[in-house]
């Protein structure tokens, strides 16, 4: 058969079946719509979907008969102007996927009419004109069917002669292909076939699925009915066609739908959602001996089918699987079913939305999100119906991992939004809590309660306060400090439940500052003390003008009891002191007056360092980062140890979406894998330190997080209110700490990355101790997170001979150069006069800062950097340039001796006039290298000292 005489056939084929259609349209369609709906659509409910539902089979009808109309005029027109024809031609071909789905569409809802008992229903139409039309109906089905129910007879018609029409397409096509060359063309109809082929197997199974559900619903009760049957719903299984029987004996018959597994118990029954339905054929019970058996995994049950023999359980199984996976397909497959064993299995992780029904955490709630064998596990959401939400990561049925949860408070139109993580349902971990009271929380948690560091501040205007410190069972407990910004104070020192107790450092802001023992928030007493604790109840009152006050005081810093006040002009008053009303304050004692100076150990008295040592101060910071090298530095547990940073605005409240984006961006890649691939190689110190500055710069790195929380401690305790030099020493060996812990928790890194490739940590070949290595290495890379406090420390420790300083220097800035050089006795051949260039009616004796210049502006440099490494480098190349002025001077090498060094130094630190020049100097010596100790830079810093206490004893012998 040529495509000439296959076009002829198919004009053929599609006359006779268009003249079939119009009879069927005539006969049938039109008149039920006419007699058996008419006047008015049915009142009945189900009257009115069976209506609804045939006028669908008539529109799909009427497609497909219009679809017969055009294809019959197109190749009637091709049949009579075309002299060659080509597969194009062949419309059935050309447009087959649009035949196959007008044959679907009219399949799929003529088996929703039958399932319902659609022609069981129009057949009993009462009317006149009904009746009128049973004659020539019944005529008509004559021609088609020996049927004498006319509901049978209907539905045979309506399906029968359509079915007959594809089969010719089968068979024309199959012609066709036979005579075709290999190639395009017969590729194209072979496919063609095979697809017109899938399609009559489609009818067959969509037809036997629709009258064995049909026979269904005739055999159950009309409550089983009324609440089951829709007209999509196709029975796939029947426990008593196939049988199987449930766990425990919790069900009569099983239904196996396209959509649902049904259970029925007696009067009642149970239904579940295919979606949410998963088979284990491996399940771990042992089942009842000679049965084998599946195991359904619903969100909220699990139970058991058992079968009498493996083949029926292979046959559940398969249909079981095929039916869940067409569920989540959301549509059928085509042909409905394969042989058995074909088909890939449903999928076991899986998305959908879920109402949990039984006693549980999330009773009433709705989850939407991911699911695995029956649990919510992946990005999901739960809504509870009092207003909780719940965005986040799920594992095994319980939030685990990163999650942001709404909780409303009771009494207010508010929430309190928690940014944490979750550990097998509860909150552990590093998070933020905004609530709803305008208190917001950033820490740690464990089993819902914040446990660990944490930084609690209320931003209400009403009572504002901040509290950094150490929590347990969700109480401030162990070291803290809060500050009062209502009443300008700030708090240093221990917690119990919630209040302060033990020692306590209290810092004003009009400069005040004392160190009391302290029970449930109250100072107290020497009595109550003695008798409590056995220990000394006495504190110290460091008062704004250096007075010092130790003894007992009130909260309001009265002086009660036996005490000593020492003055800053060096008096000593010691005796008794009473405060009565009305009568101010009186004493009962000795006045010392010996004293010309005030003694130093008493006026610059530092505070804490017994009572805090500086390795228990932030212990639940330390915590969390060694606990997270010691479980093996996992990517999914980094952000739950070491924190993350996140916008928390309460903006976010209103839009959670924004919890699957990454929390955090830089250029830089700073996956935990990646960077313990990079400690290995760090080889040269020059590297390390390379990557160690940009590791400690990022909000990502483990190291970088470690040092912002340490930032944010020490900048809580010694910024603002608590900048008081009684806390200098404090504050400088925890900075050392700090360095030394980051030094540790590298070292930790380390050694995880190289027994992670089987290798051993190198051992120290330059001797240098843990501590030297924190000091030369990382000291100075975190040194600029805490210089402006710790500078501001250190200038107001040094307040008093800085002022002795500078008036020191004021009063040297008014000699000219060579006044000056001769005042500090430095030997005249070493005078650089040749750098005095004279201009018109100047005199050399007047001329100023000109000698030594280039040694003065590098000096000047000494403030521009806060690396003790570089300001004592600075301090060389300073030096460096005096001996080359003086090696100029004399033309030839001069190296300069003690003698001649102080005096030439002490004028170049004249003219450079470097403000608080004593901060500097102790700060260089506190915190360089102990590696430099002894060598160059302690002798310069040395001759530097001593320059900086000479100009002071210089003002003070003029005083």
């Amino acid at each position: 058969m040529c495509a000439a005489e296959a076009t002829a056939s198919l004009l053929h084929a599609e006359e006779s079946f268009s003249a079939c259609l119009a009879r069927i349209d005539a006969l049938i369609f039109k008149p039920l719509l006419q007699a058996a709906f008419c006047p008015k659509e049915p009142s009945d409910q189900k009257g009115k979907e069976n209506f609804k539902l045939f006028l669908l089979l008539n529109d799909r009808f009427q497609a497909l008969w219009n679809l017969t109309e055009e294809n019959y005029r197109i190749v009637k027109q091709k049949c009579s102007t075309s002299e060659s024809f080509c597969i194009q031609d062949i419309y059935i071909v050309w447009k087959g996927d649009l035949f196959l789905s007008l044959y679907i569409q009219y399949f799929v809802t003529f088996a929703n009419y039958v399932v319902v008992h659609g022609f069981e229903h129009a057949t009993k139409s009462k009317s006149e004109a009904w009746k009128h039309h049973k004659t020539v109906l019944k005529q008509f089905l004559t021609d088609f069917t020996s049927e004498t129910s006319m509901s049978l007879a209907l539905y045979t018609v309506l399906h029968k002669p359509i079915r007959d029409h594809i089969e010719q397409y089968i068979l024309l096509l199959t012609k066709l292909n036979e005579v075709l060359k290999e190639g395009s063309e017969k590729d194209v109809v072979t496919s063609t076939v095979k697809e017109y082929v899938k399609l009559e197997s489609f009818i067959s199974q969509v037809l036997d699925e629709a009258c064995f559900t049909k026979t269904l619903w005739k055999s159950l009760g009309y409550k089983f009915t009324d609440m089951l049957c829709v007209p999509e719903r196709r029975l796939l299984e029947d426990s008593r066609n196939l049988p199987i029987s449930a766990s425990t004996n919790r069900s009569d018959r099983i239904l196996l739908f396209d959509d649902v597994l049904v259970l029925i118990q007696g009067n009642s029954f149970q239904s579940f959602d295919l979606k949410l339905v998963w088979v284990d054929e491996n399940c771990r019970e042992k089942s009842t001996p000679g049965l084998y058996g599946l195991r359904i995994i619903t969100p909220e049950e699990t139970f058991f089918l058992s079968a009498k023999d493996p083949q029926m359980k292979a046959v559940w199984q398969w249909k079981l699987n095929q039916a869940i996976r067409q569920a989540l397909n959301g549509k059928r497959d085509f042909p409905l079913w394969g042989k058995t064993g074909e088909g890939t299995e449903p999928p076991s992780c899986r998305f959908f939305t879920y109402v949990f029904r039984l006693e549980s955490k999330f009773k009433s709630a709705s989850y939407e999100g991911e699911w695995h064998w029956g649990k919510p596990h992946g990005k999901g959401t739960v809504k509870w119906r009092d207003g909780r939400n719940h965005v986040g990561d799920f594992k095994e049925g319980l939030e685990h991992g990163f999650g942001i949860c709404l909780v409303p408070r009771r009494s207010e139109d508010r929430y309190d939004c928690y940014k944490c993580h979750w550990y097998e349902g509860k909150m552990r971990g590093y998070g933020i809590c905004e609530y709803g009271n305008d208190m917001v929380y950033k820490g740690y948690f464990k089993d819902n309660v914040r446990q660990g560091f944490g930084i609690l501040e209320n931003h209400s205007a009403e009572h504002p306060f901040k509290y950094t410190g150490q929590w347990e069972n969700d109480k401030k407990n162990g070291y803290g400090v809060w500050e009062d910004k209502d009443r300008g104070e700030r708090y240093i020192g221990t917690w119990l439940d919630d209040h302060k107790h033990g020692q306590g450092i209290v810092v004003t802001q009009s400069g005040v500052c004392y160190q009391r023992t302290f029970h449930a928030d109250k100072m107290v007493c020497h009595e109550f003390i003695a008798c409590a604790f056995q220990m000394k109840g006495s504190g110290i009152l460091l008062l704004e003008d250096d007075s010092v006050y130790e003894g007992n005081f009130t909260e309001d810093l009265t002086f009660v009891g036996k005490g000593k006040l020492s003055f800053a002009n060096g008096f000593i008053l010691e005796g008794t002191f009473t405060n009565k009303s009305g009568q101010g304050l009186q004493t009962q004692g000795i006045l010392n007056t010996s004293n010309e100076q005030p003694d130093e150990r008493i006026t610059k008295t530092q505070l804490g360092l017994k009572e805090f040592p500086v390795e228990k101060r932030w212990k639940g910071i330390y915590d969390q980062f060694l606990e997270f090298i010691h479980s093996g530095c996992k990517e999914e547990t980094e952000e739950s140890f070491t924190g993350f940073h996140i916008q928390t605005s309460k903006e976010l409240r209103k839009s959670q979406e924004y919890l699957f984006c990454h929390r955090g961006t830089e250029d830089v890649s700073w996956k935990i894998e990646d960077i313990l691939e990079e400690l290995v190689h760090l080889k040269e110190l020059e590297s390390l330190q390379r990557y160690l500055e940009k590791a400690l710069k990022s909000s990502l790195h483990p190291l970088g997080k470690l040092l912002k929380a340490l930032t944010i401690a020490f900048q809580a305790t010694y910024s603002g209110i608590g900048a008081n030099r009684h806390l200098l020493t404090m504050a400088q060996e925890e900075v050392k700490y700090y360095a030394k812990k980051i030094w540790e928790f590298y070292q930790g890194l380390l050694h995880l990355a190289l027994e992670q490739k089987g290798q051993m940590p190198a051992k120290c070949v330059d001797g240098e101790t843990s501590d030297q290595k924190a000091c030369s290495v990382v000291l100075p890379l975190i040194l600029p997170c805490f210089y402006p406090e710790l500078f501001m420390l250190y200038m107001l420790y040094h307040e008093r001979e800085d002022d002795l300083y500078c008036q020191g220097i004021v009063d040297l800035s008014l000699f000219p150069d060579i006044k000056l050089l001769e005042f500090l006795d430095v030997q005249k051949h070493l005078w650089p006069l040749k750098d005095l260039t004279l201009t018109t009616n100047q005199r050399r004796s007047l001329i100023k800062d000109k000698c030594f210049l280039s040694a003065t502006e590098c000096l000047q440099k000494l403030i521009t950097t806060v690396d003790p490494r570089e300001k004592l480098l600075i301090l060389q190349k300073t030096y460096e340039e005096i001996e080359s002025t003086v090696s100029r001077v004399v033309e030839t090498d001069y190296k300069l001796p003690m003698d001649d060094l102080l005096p030439l130094l002490m004028y170049v630190v004249s003219r450079a006039k470097i403000q608080h020049l004593g901060a500097e100097i102790h700060l260089i010596r506190d915190l360089m290298d102990p590696t430099n100790q002894g060598g160059l830079y302690d002798f310069l810093l040395t001759a530097l000292e001593s320059c900086y206490e000479h100009i002071q004893r210089m003002r003070l012998h003029q005083r």
